[in-house]
């Protein structure tokens, strides 16, 4: 198949009453099971604190629940913010979930890149860089089956994940510093735009320390949101301003930052004529992936609480019509 088909959850939901959004979070997992039975490649799930629209911050509940909903289909964590937790309860979380899941959570560990998310948990963000890397090397330690000094005697962190030696880790980030954190962690490294001189410096701190570089993970070009429907401009006058919403959250929240899924636009026309949410017939999406203009579709079927009719209209054409013509 010429480009993968992956359902992304942040349960970002704007203006929802509690019921509506337990109704999200049963629609997440419902749409778990059913991508899973239906030949998509991952299901990834993220993470923010303190958002007042409900943005996602237990991604590793959620992805336990829906790796209990689903057989095959790896699931993604992705970003996992290290800093804002204690290393040790965290790689005892991690080792869990990966029993579960029987392997299939991987995880994009990194800083996060909003300082209120760590004031509200009391962490550092002055020395943040030096602290992820302190935690992640107590994690890899713990994974590792080393003895901690506890109450005076050697305790070991149990129990081991089933991954060995530990769940499947990528290093996230947008500058040489999260290149070369990479590279020392020994871990592989995903960054959060496409250019090359972040592979680069990736690999030659690698060479550098005598190690194996790992996998590096560079950004698709294209939308980072895709909806399939038989009538696109229809979808854009009911439900456009759901995209404009998901879209003014994350630019709100970036500042200076760049990243490959950031988008400015104010108002729902310029959304679309944008580019980074793209709507589309299932007709349409098969064309651009056979003519490699498309490599990656992603799905985000709650979008800034899509309801649930278009949601699972655009879930049901890419398993049943995008996919079967992709094979």
């Amino acid at each position: 198949m010429p480009a993968h088909v992956v359902t992304r959850f942040d349960m970002r939901a704007p203006g929802v009453s509690d019921k509506q959004r337990q109704e999200l979070f049963s629609r997440a997992l419902e749409q778990s099971a059913y991508v899973d039975e239906h030949g998509q490649t991952a299901i990834m799930v993220s993470e923010h604190h303190g958002s007042p629209d409900g943005y996602l911050p237990a991604p590793l509940l959620l992805a336990s629940a829906i790796a209990a909903r689903t057989q095959r289909i790896p699931i993604t964590v992705s970003a996992l913010i290290v800093n804002l937790y204690n290393p040790r309860r965290l790689a005892e979380d991690m080792a869990v979930l990966d029993l579960i899941s029987a392997g299939r959570v991987s995880y994009v560990l990194g800083l996060g890149y909003r300082q209120v998310e760590y004031d509200l948990f009391g962490s550092k963000w002055s020395t943040r860089g030096r602290d992820i890397e302190a935690a992640i090397e107590e994690m890899l330690a713990a994974w590792a089956g080393t003895d901690f000094e506890a109450a005076g005697e050697a305790t070991r962190l149990t129990p081991p994940p089933l991954s060995r030696p530990h769940p499947f880790l990528y290093y996230g980030g947008a500058s040489k510093a999260a290149a070369l954190r990479a590279a020392r962690l020994g871990l592989n490294f995903a960054p959060q735009l496409a250019d090359p001189g972040f592979r680069q410096h990736y690999l030659d701190e690698c060479e550098r320390l005598g190690r194996a570089p790992g996998h590096v993970l560079i950004p698709p070009a294209g939308p980072a949101t895709v909806f399939a429907t038989p009538d696109p401009d229809r979808f854009w006058a009911l439900y456009g301003e759901h995209l404009l919403a998901d879209a003014r959250g994350y630019d709100q929240w970036h500042g200076d930052m760049e990243s490959h899924v950031r988008d400015r636009s104010t108002t729902v026309e310029q959304l679309r004529a944008g580019g980074s949410y793209l709507v589309a017939t299932p007709e349409d999406l098969i064309d651009r992936c056979r003519s490699r203009e498309l490599r990656l579709i992603t799905s985000h079927p709650l979008c800034a609480a899509m309801p649930e009719e278009p949601s699972w209209e655009s879930q049901r054409l890419l398993c049943e019509k995008v996919i079967p013509a992709l094979r």
